[in-house]
């Protein structure tokens, strides 16, 4: 019985050289390549695509197990992009053409310096570089399953397991030599990291502004921070604070930064762009495959099989008896919360988004806060799958980083408490603010908070010019009274009449929730014609009889509308729907009163 022609997962190096020799021998000229894939890339689709969960997820956990040079899938958001490098693509050894794509470790002829002028014995190529970390706020239930993280990384030899134990005792030691990289025995390497070039790079995520010994962060997440290289694929398929999921080749050799010690190589003309990301602290990975993820792929399984008007409706109906459980039994603050927890962007008008739904709920106190704010933000933390919770004060303004900001001394971008993910929540808790008196950062700070939620945008300072990035992070607001701050577009009184929750809630119910706000979110919307004239015939009648009410109110009337439709499962507006609108902002406005 023959088996398979590679071993993809524990040498997928091996798959990279056979298939660049078969492309040499047919005839083809490395220098006509440039960097372009030559088959190998069609290979890993076709192997990943039936055994995608063979391939061990690269963590905390599994960094000191894993296996260097062998396959490996990352999730993470990328927090930077570093531009390009250039690198040794191929070159003659001997007689023979080799490649170093998908890897670190360069070899050349043993008996020679580095030869950057034969460009017939030698390809330089290029490769993007990503900074990428561990998705900000994401909660347990979203993390990869720990059966899939641990599939591959204990099945090893008990010399190599002995090997990692030893390493795992001496934190130095933390990723294995790169000598196991095979390679011509008549080749010795000379240098990992290439000479690079920053083509506009935004630079990376330093901790400490202007150390080069320790600005990568120490991250709380189950997830290392990954340099990601990538080939083969359009700059517009990756931006920054997208998540990702990267499959390709872990590459680790600690003696790199014995090298960056001897001498730097990146010379006067240019800086190389990883001088301040060791390998033993931060790993590479070159990237064969990678997927962009949604909420519905952070889901460990889908609990609905077909998913019925019926089912939908019952699964909303549950949803909203366990919000109004955990607000204390205020149906109409449940029912205003299911349709914050709907809404995202959908469109942008102008300067303006359109679709999220902030919420201020307000007559919250210190004690209040403590058993319902608690209780609601454990209740979304289980419901979404990135969400972020900040007390705060005047101190906290007067001091927070919010705002991303290049650090013009490492030519890197340090990260700040904004820099989120789309889909991400934010629950700001207002009751432990004081009298105080703001700084200039939090006078900017309170600035960039009311800027998020209005535009749904926030600025990166570049220190000489700014530059607003699109986000989509939807704002809850805990407060005494109504915000000064965060102008959100729903103000609500909370009303709770139980004095706390006590309610169980089954796994199952969990996994259904989650898939419920993560479809529905999800559909299209429309009004057809007869019912876009009972809407606009409403809004004129609701604005004579009520001067006060200003364009943005009809707007979130349009919005609690779509946001009532998907709740149902449904993509069109309904008089039915439109009339629970009303009803929902009539409660409403009687409790302002």
């Amino acid at each position: 019985m023959v088996g398979p022609q590679y071993d993809f997962l524990l040498n997928p190096l091996g798959a990279v050289r056979s298939t660049f020799d078969q492309a040499i021998s047919s005839g083809s000229d490395p220098s006509s390549f440039n960097g372009r894939d030559w088959g190998a890339i069609d290979l890993f689709h076709n192997f990943l695509s039936d055994h995608l969960s063979q391939v061990p997820v690269l963590t905390a956990a599994t960094i000191r197990r894993v296996k260097p040079n062998t396959l490996v899938r990352f999730r993470g958001m990328i927090q930077d992009m570093l531009g390009n490098e250039i690198y040794v693509g191929a070159f003659k050894d001997g007689s023979v053409w080799r490649t170093n794509k998908f890897m670190d470790v360069n070899k050349l002829m043993a008996d020679s310096h580095f030869p950057m002028a034969s460009s017939e014995d030698m390809a330089i190529w290029e490769r993007r570089l990503l900074y990428c970390v561990p998705v900000p706020g994401l909660n347990s239930w979203a993390e990869i399953s720990p059966e899939a993280v641990t599939n591959q990384c204990m099945d090893w030899p008990p010399e190599q397991r002995e090997k990692r134990r030893r390493a795992d005792d001496d934190p130095s030691d933390m990723l294995v030599s790169g000598d196991e990289v095979q390679g011509s025995p008549n080749t010795k390497k000379i240098r990992g990291e290439q000479p690079s070039v920053a083509s506009h790079s935004m630079g990376a995520v330093p901790e400490v502004a202007g150390s080069s010994l320790n600005i990568v962060p120490d991250l709380d997440g189950n997830s290392p921070p990954c340099i990601v290289k990538i080939y083969d694929s359009p700059e517009s398929e990756l931006r920054l604070n997208d998540i990702f999921e990267f499959v390709g080749i872990l590459t680790s050799d600690p003696e790199l930064d014995e090298d960056n010690e001897d001498g730097d190589l990146s010379n006067e003309f240019c800086e190389d762009p990883l001088h301040h990301f060791p390998p033993n602290k931060v790993p590479r990975l070159h990237c064969f495959i990678h997927r962009k993820l949604v909420v519905q792929d952070l889901l460990r399984k889908n609990p609905i099989i077909q998913p019925t008007p019926d089912l939908i409706k019952g699964i909303r109906e549950a949803l909203i008896r366990h919000l109004t459980a955990v607000l204390g039994n205020d149906g109409v603050a449940a029912h205003f919360m299911l349709l914050h927890l709907l809404s995202k962007v959908h469109a942008r008008v102008d300067a303006f988004a359109v679709g999220n739904l902030s919420l201020n709920l307000t007559c919250f106190s210190k004690e209040t806060v403590s058993i319902f704010g608690n209780q609601l933000n454990l209740a979304v933390k289980n419901l979404l799958p990135f969400t972020h919770h900040i007390p705060l004060t005047v101190e906290y303004l007067n001091n927070a980083s919010l705002s991303p900001k290049k650090n013009y001394d490492t030519n890197r971008l340090e990260t700040g408490i904004l820099q989120l993910a789309d889909g991400s929540h934010l629950i700001i808790d207002e009751t432990k603010l004081e009298a105080g008196t703001l700084n200039s950062v939090g006078v900017e700070n309170a600035r960039l908070l009311k800027y998020l939620m209005e535009c749904q945008k926030v600025e990166y300072d570049f220190k000489y010019y700014k530059m607003e990035m699109e986000t989509d992070v939807q704002l809850l607001i805990l407060s005494e009274g109504k915000s000064n701050i965060l102008p959100a577009e729903v103000i609500l009184p909370f009303q709770p009449s139980a004095a706390s929750c006590s309610e169980a809630v089954a796994a199952e119910a969990w996994e259904a929730w989650r898939w419920y706000l993560a479809s529905v979110k999800q559909l299209t919307h429309s009004i057809d014609s007869e019912m876009q004239k009972v809407v606009e015939n409403d809004l004129v009648a609701a604005r004579q009889a009520d001067r006060s009410l200003n364009p943005q109110d009809l707007s979130r009337w349009l919005t609690m509308g779509r946001l009532i439709s998907l709740s149902f499962g449904e993509t069109s507006l309904s008089l039915e729907h439109w009339q629970m609108v009303k009803e929902l902002e009539r409660l409403r406005r009687e409790r302002l009163k």
